[in-house]
């Protein structure tokens, strides 16, 4: 039976799982697949394609990009019936209205493009609506939250955010070093988003965002996502746990500015409670029990992204 929820999820490692280790999206043993998404009355995710240096040692990493997006479209191919890759809000809804998941592309670290303008607008071509400035190495564009922390978006950096901006692109500041974040902040007037970054006030990470970062998100109509890591949750975590840090954005008054962003398929460690997507009605429901209105969490788990994709990516 269909559980009467709208997901859009700004997340997942999928695609990275499907290259390292076979199987499709069909059906298979992570997170998160069309079976699963399925149950849903709609669902949409932003599909990340990542790779690092690690991933096939001595293949440039543009071509691993090009290998990987082969691979997701191969898929998409096969389950055409079931699931489209969308550009806009409007192609999302489209397939929500013709029985169908909505799949969106995004580029986790830019190195994957040789933070490269034209390598970007290649990408923008392919299908790409956002991209990650880094991911946890530092690059020619900015330090990250690991790496050259202190380090700011060079002026090749600023070049790539600008045309990002003209493209249509969303800036997503996860992963980004903290002067990074604030470089972004002051180059755009619309929205970003932290695709899948949660509260340091209550995790202390590098990962996760200030209170002043989310108020600058909030100034922007940009989104954060809620990261369901381990890691970037707190000690022991649970669905509870989750809530913590939707609570505590909340607090800061962002309604409008939170969302989902699973990191499914990414992290090794999920809270308890959940084991994949199947069980986000869980937390759907938690939060029922505690009086949220169901506008809210329909804002939350759907709304409020993409407002921002129908904002920013207009074509």
């Amino acid at each position: 039976m269909k559980k009467e929820m709208t997901v859009f999820d700004g997340h997942c490692d999928t695609i990275l799982r499907c290259y390292e280790r076979g199987g499709g999206i069909a059906r298979n043993g992570g997170h998160l697949d069309l079976e699963r998404m399925e149950a849903y009355g709609h669902y949409a995710q932003f599909f990340a394609i990542f790779a690092d240096r690690t991933t096939r040692p001595g293949m440039p990493l543009h071509q691993v990009f090009r290998e990987e997006y082969d691979l997701f479209r191969r898929e998409l191919e096969k389950n055409r019936d079931r699931v489209v890759l969308c550009r806009t809000g409007g192609q999302v809804e489209e397939a929500w209205r013709g029985g169908r998941s909505a799949a969106l592309l995004s580029a986790e670290g830019a190195e994957l493009l040789d933070c490269s303008t034209e390598l970007l607008e290649e990408a923008h071509g392919l299908g790409v609506r956002a991209v990650n400035l880094t991911w946890n190495h530092a690059n020619a564009l900015s330090g990250s939250n690991a790496e050259e922390r202190d380090r700011g978006l060079s002026a090749q950096g600023r070049a790539f955010v600008d045309k990002m901006e003209r493209l249509g692109m969303l800036v997503d500041v996860s992963h980004l070093s903290d002067r990074g974040f604030w470089d972004v902040a002051q180059r755009l007037n619309g929205p970003f988003f932290a695709s899948h970054s949660n509260a340091r006030a209550l995790c202390p990470d590098a990962r996760n965002l200030t209170d002043e970062m989310f108020t600058a998100i909030i100034e922007h109509n940009g989104v954060a996502g809620l990261n369901v890591y381990a890691g970037f949750l707190g000690d022991d975590p649970n669905l509870d746990t989750v809530i913590s840090h939707l609570e505590h954005f909340l607090d800061l008054g962002g309604e409008k500015n939170v969302s989902l962003g699973g990191d499914w398929d990414g992290c090794s460690q999920l809270p308890r409670g959940l084991t994949g997507i199947q069980e986000l009605d869980r937390l759907y429901e938690r939060l029922l029990q505690r009086n949220y209105s169901t506008a809210l969490l329909d804002a939350v788990f759907n709304q409020n992204l993409m407002r921002v994709v129908n904002e920013v990516c207009t074509m």
